[in-house]
């Protein structure tokens, strides 16, 4: 086991004249949330992607654990994962929509009710997900993804469509996980939400323009991430 819960090393993507990644390169700590920020395009799902396996690198590689995703031998046990495209059948319950999930890990059943409440769902397990709220919708993907009990999360924009109560919800329950040793690969637009959550931030457009501690990052007094990051990312487009 190594010490980092995921390793990206010199990772490269492109899709034909177009190179969505270039050379990119950072880690995951354990028990370590990493904000992995960047523009629209900026390749942040894209890394993602390759991380949790849904994408090969044209170069490079992504580890969880030390092996490739396609490597792991019981997958949701390492890692959740909350990504766009990772849908749901809106005419089932939230309950049922996770025993499927459960069923198709090998996760025990005592999960399902573990998760609900993990999340916050438990009062509406048996409510069909069509008419859950665009934020309900992000507790139930979450909770999917904790099905398998992982000790690593990756997650992109989960705080989408949540109100400003379950942002704050959001970032302590990933601190808390990160407390008990859990590691988190967390994309996110709520950049001052995510000064008060993680450790270290990675910021891409492309190319890796940081990667390290935020305290490193924002050291003066006045300094936030969202300035530093726009002088980053503006200073690309120079």
């Amino acid at each position: 086991m190594t010490d980092n819960a995921i390793e990206v090393r010199h990772l490269t993507k492109t899709y034909g004249s177009r190179t969505a990644v270039d050379d990119v390169s950072f880690a995951v700590r354990r028990g370590s949330i990493v904000g992995l920020l960047g523009p629209n395009g900026a390749g942040k799902s894209t890394t993602l992607r390759a991380v949790v396996g849904l994408s090969a690198p044209t170069d490079g590689a992504a580890l969880i654990d030390g092996v490739p995703f396609a490597r792991l031998a019981q997958p949701s046990a390492h890692v959740g994962v909350q990504m766009d495209g990772f849908g749901f059948e809106v005419g089932i319950t939230a309950r049922r929509h996770l025993e499927i999930a459960r069923l198709a890990v090998g996760a025990p059943r005592r999960r399902v009710d573990e998760v609900l409440d993990e999340v916050g769902l438990t009062n509406d397990a048996r409510r069909r997900v069509k008419s859950f709220s665009t934020g309900m919708v992000q507790r139930l993907g979450l909770a999917a993804a904790l099905i398998g009990a992982p000790r690593t999360l990756v997650l992109d924009e989960p705080s989408n469509g949540l109100d400003p109560d379950g942002i704050r919800w959001l970032c302590r329950y990933l601190r808390a996980f990160a407390a008990d040793g859990g590691s988190v690969l967390v994309s996110s637009h709520q950049l001052a939400e995510l000064e008060h959550t993680v450790d270290e931030v990675v910021i891409l457009n492309q190319k890796v323009l940081y990667s390290g501690a935020l305290a490193d990052l924002v050291r003066g007094d006045g300094d936030s991430l969202e300035d530093r990051y726009f002088e980053l990312v503006e200073g690309t487009r120079a």
